[in-house]
């Protein structure tokens, strides 16, 4: 699974409605000030209408994205973009940033900014089939960051497994200096693409690195022909006012992936 609920913010949640699209069934999970959707058990996406951390995949994927060449990232490609919770995070760190993403299900785009405020954000939406427009766009970015997972009947998975092709193609879409941060599920079931995606980043890539977080089920790998350490994020120390998100901030580790 992507990430379980906290059992202590669960406890101030109560359903609000389940939705099922055409790609998997969501539940809506709102408190006064927060709104989870869930797919087969796990939160899919995460608004918090005074925080922007939550200690799961979309810390590690924000701070993936500060991982590149020198100078703030001006372009950024999310493919899966699901509720909009990492690019919120990376508005708040990067207000100049230009966002494009592209999903595959027009629903849960639609929920996203009818209930988790996914217009704030500023990102330009494509609905569609990353893969196949990976595979006919010719524009680059300076982060493109791969979450695309789909929702089985108990575990999410990943469409299409990472290959010479796929790769080709999302090289292609890095700018520069750029970096490329791929979120992997670990755990049980997902050790073999876990292991595999990091064989093959290593070897088409200078460098690559890997983020973690205590909480959460995930290891985000960034490549690039030059990847900053943990030392970049300790430069974003107090970008966040909120005691807690400074706390996960600081849980987030990046360490080389030889």
């Amino acid at each position: 699974m992507k990430n379980r609920s906290n059992q202590a913010r669960t406890a101030r949640m109560r359903r609000t409605a389940t939705v099922r699209t055409a790609h998997q069934d969501l539940e809506i999970w709102k408190s006064p000030l927060a709104v989870e959707f869930r797919v087969a058990g796990a939160v899919h996406a995460f608004y918090h209408r005074q925080r922007f951390l939550t200690g799961l995949v979309w810390d590690m994927l924000a701070a993936a994205a500060l991982l590149g060449k020198r100078h703030e990232p001006r372009s950024l490609l999310m493919l899966g973009l699901a509720g909009g919770t990492t690019l919120r995070i990376l508005r708040h760190l990067l207000p100049a940033c230009r966002f494009t993403a592209v999903d595959i299900d027009r629903e849960i785009v639609g929920l996203a900014r009818r209930h988790m405020a996914l217009d704030r954000t500023g990102v330009d939406v494509i609905v569609g089939d990353a893969y196949e427009w990976l595979r006919t766009n010719r524009r680059t970015f300076d982060v493109v960051i791969d979450d695309i997972y789909l929702a089985g009947r108990t575990d999410v998975f990943r469409p299409q497994a990472m290959d010479g092709r796929l790769l080709q193609n999302l090289r292609r879409c890095v700018a520069p200096g750029g970096v490329l941060a791929v979120n992997l599920v670990t755990g049980a079931g997902h050790r073999a693409t876990q292991s595999a995606t990091r064989g093959i980043l290593r070897d088409a890539f200078a460098e690559v690195r890997s983020v973690t977080s205590p909480a959460a089920m995930n290891e985000v790998l960034v490549a690039g022909t030059n990847v900053a350490t943990v030392r970049r994020l300790r430069e974003r120390k107090d970008a966040f006012p909120h005691a807690g998100d400074r706390t996960c901030w600081k849980k987030i580790s990046v360490r080389r992936i030889r």
